[in-house]
């Protein structure tokens, strides 16, 4: 199991709007870096100086049998609600099925404290399972974003890459290397992929934004109507 740290997550709320992605961001699908093997004096080199270099105390730590552990930070970039289910004592936000749907906010990020055994598979079952989401681990895809020559790129990681790795060898600069969660980029949306109690809370949060947005439409006409009037009431004015 994947130790997991501090997790900062916003009060989620619905939002039809989908996740910009900053334009000047290029996804790429490029020849995967190799994973150069580090000797153990190696490693001790390379956390000495990371850890130098840290600013927010999120240090890297060498343990006697070779394995290390650090923090990472992974922002939530998910056009779709996730599925949580939700606690007895919710009350009010759970449904019958226990399940309810939400989107995240945009900004989202969360800091794990893992190994470098751990792999990217393992770094996003563990992520849904402190968020309580029922959602198969399968929809979603860890990505890495880096900066290079003025251009930001984002790459899919593969299931079996080690996040803590590349963060030790990218150094503690977020701006040089950051993660991102999204959901697998499959083109079309498989709603075959999902369950039913999940297209259900699609459905209740698309007709609660449908009802918001025709609340909204009625207000501004109504406001734009008793204007029309007030003016109409000042030309016809007896005097």
């Amino acid at each position: 199991m994947v130790p997991v740290g501090s997790f900062s997550l916003h009060t989620a709320v619905p939002d039809a709007q989908r996740r910009a992605i900053p334009g000047n961001c290029k996804d790429v699908q490029k020849e995967r870096e190799p994973h150069v093997f580090l000797s153990k004096e190696e490693v001790k080199e390379k956390i000495q100086s990371y850890n130098s270099s840290v600013t927010d105390k999120l240090k890297m730590t060498l343990n006697a049998n070779g394995i290390y552990t650090g923090f990472i930070k992974v922002q939530m970039e998910l056009c779709r609600p996730i599925t949580v289910q939700s606690s007895q004592s919710q009350g009010r936000c759970a449904h019958s099925n226990n399940e309810t749907a939400f989107y995240l906010p945009d900004g989202c990020v969360n800091t794990l404290h893992i190994s470098s055994t751990n792999t990217v598979r393992e770094v996003i079952e563990a992520l849904l399972k402190k968020f309580f989401v029922a959602d198969n681990p399968a929809k979603f895809a860890l990505y890495k974003r880096c900066h290079k020559e003025d251009q930001v790129y984002t790459c899919k990681l593969s299931d079996r890459e080690h996040p803590l790795y590349l963060r030790l060898v990218a150094g503690p600069r977020t701006e040089m290397l950051s993660f991102v969660l999204r959901e697998h980029e499959t083109g079309e949306v498989m709603w075959e992929a999902f369950s039913i109690p999940e297209l259900q809370n699609f459905l209740r949060i698309l007709d609660k934004e449908e009802n918001d947005q025709l609340q909204i439409l009625k207000n501004r006409y109504a406001a734009y109507r008793g204007k029309l009037e007030e003016a109409l009431r000042g030309v016809f004015k007896p005097g």
